[in-house]
């Protein structure tokens, strides 16, 4: 009996040990269960922040995207820009209206003309409708051999117009461009008998006869922008002939050719009308 009693025991006590070590395992699955949802938790945290991240990079490319193709098709770029916002005190009269003034600041170019623009809005929101309203702007333009440009600011600045002002800025732009290229072509096209003294970008050209020393033509070609901010094109003509022919002259031809030249540019077009002015001074008939 004593040797039975001995082993059921020693039994009990394996058993014993068993159940701990089951309790221990059992404690220790439970332990790293939790530890790996943590790390499931942890995991999927990284990834949405990672999944978020790649969202705003995203979003950033796509805008820098937009911001390339915008600059390139309107010729503007915005460099800075800053807003403050400032909530305007209303009466008891007006306590269901909210009234916000928003000042703006920015600065950028349009192809070689730079601005600086400072502008307030002020927005009123009722229960029934919301509106905006520029109530003071500021331009800044750069110093530029565009006389017009001055002028054109002050305008603007008078009617709180910023619409305009970017609208006929552009077309302005564009003007300047389309002159430029313009003389650039006739001096390649007759480079001994076209003459541009202060380089493409300047409003006049020179148009010398190679037969006749002393008898020129100069065309004087402004962009002028007129009181509603309409772009507009004005070429003129002038003689620089010698005592001698305006005396040959007995049909006026010389005298009139200013308005005569006016009238081709309504029938020819620009680039047209100076070519064939060109080559009537050249004596290039081809």
């Amino acid at each position: 009996m004593d040797s039975e009693t001995r082993e059921l025991r020693a039994l009990e006590a394996e058993v014993a040990a068993l159940q701990r070590e089951c309790r221990m395992l059992q404690n220790a699955g439970e332990k790293a269960s939790g530890a790996w949802k943590s790390f499931q938790k942890i995991s999927q945290s990284d990834s949405e922040e990672w999944e978020s991240l790649k969202d705003l990079r995203s979003q950033l490319e796509h805008l820098r995207s937009e911001h390339s193709f915008l600059s390139k098709l309107t010729g503007f770029n915005i460099r800075n820009y800053s807003k403050m916002e400032d909530i305007v005190n209303t009466e008891e009269t007006e306590k269901d209206t909210k009234k916000v003034l928003q000042k703006h600041r920015l600065s950028g170019n349009c192809n070689m003309v730079t601005f600086q623009l400072e502008f307030e809005v002020l927005e009123i929101e009722t229960k029934e409708k919301k509106s905006s309203t520029i109530t003071d702007l500021s331009i800044i333009m750069e110093p530029t051999e565009y006389s017009e440009l001055s002028e054109f600011a002050s305008r603007a600045e008078e009617k709180r117009d910023l619409l305009m002002f970017f609208r006929s800025l552009h077309f302005f732009v564009e003007w300047c461009e389309y002159r430029e290229n313009t003389f650039k072509h006739f001096k390649e096209k007759y480079p001994d008998s076209v003459h541009l003294l202060e380089g493409a970008c300047s409003h006049c050209m020179e148009i010398r006869s190679t037969s006749q020393p002393g008898f020129e033509l100069v065309i004087v070609w402004k962009i002028q922008i007129d009181e509603e901010g309409i772009v507009f094109p004005k070429l003129d003509l002038l003689t620089k002939v010698p005592e001698r022919a305006l005396g040959l002259d007995k049909n006026r031809v010389i005298e009139t050719a200013p308005l005569s030249f006016r009238s081709l540019l309504g029938v020819l077009g620009i680039e047209a009308a100076l070519d064939s002015l060109i080559r009537l001074i050249s004596g290039d008939n081809n």
